[in-house]
């Protein structure tokens, strides 16, 4: 019986692409000869988010507990997740309905090689890793430049941009307006605004 294959894509940013994933596990099937019976794709979404928040993600674990899929294919593990214990409660959830797990990157394949469960999870916990390091070389950069006195977050608005966008308030145009006339947020309008109502009382 040709085995039901569907195809979970993940990039994280919207200007990244899941194409070159696609076409590789698409072939990929085609060589297993297994059909693909569906795609899902999660766009500008960081893996370290839960299923709640990846709705292909969601409807992948949907169609499993409908008994849709034979076996799930995925360009790389932390393409499903970068954190151990989501990713053992995927694979469990997905065992025990009888689902296999094809990670073209690291050559898993759990229909062929028990043997590759166990690899499944070891990859987890270096994902998981890995993870846990770009977090703290962040932190670590952001109590590095507090400690050298430097501001953190967006730069503030120059003087040039705050006088104008006062005298277009002053000549009554709203804050979307003015937003859209000095090419700044509707916020940073907005709190110019407050600032102004302020110093008349």
């Amino acid at each position: 019986m040709t085995k039901r294959a569907a195809i979970y894509a993940r990039v994280s940013t919207s200007k990244q692409t899941t194409d070159n994933q696609m076409i590789e596990l698409q072939d990929t099937a085609k060589r297993l000869g297994w059909a693909v019976s569906d795609v899902y794709e999660d766009h500008g979404i960081s893996g370290g988010k839960g299923r709640g928040d990846r709705p292909a993600f969601d409807e992948l674990h949907k169609a499993v507990a409908r008994g849709e899929v034979d076996v799930i294919m995925a360009w790389s593990v932390d393409r499903l997740g970068r954190s151990l214990q989501d990713l053992v409660m995927f694979l469990n959830e997905v065992h025990e309905a009888g689902v296999d797990v094809f990670i073209h990157q690291q050559g898993i394949n759990t229909a062929t090689s028990p043997s590759s469960r166990m690899m499944f999870q070891l990859l987890g916990v270096f994902a998981e890793f890995e993870r846990g390091i770009i977090r703290s070389r962040i932190n670590a950069g952001l109590d590095r430049a507090r400690s050298q006195g430097k501001k953190l977050g967006r730069p503030g608005l120059s003087d040039y941009k705050i006088n104008r966008i006062r005298k277009q308030l002053t000549a009554g145009h709203s804050v979307r307006v003015v937003a859209d006339m000095v090419h700044v947020s509707t916020g940073s309008v907005s709190k110019v605004k407050k600032q102004m109502l302020a110093s008349v009382k």
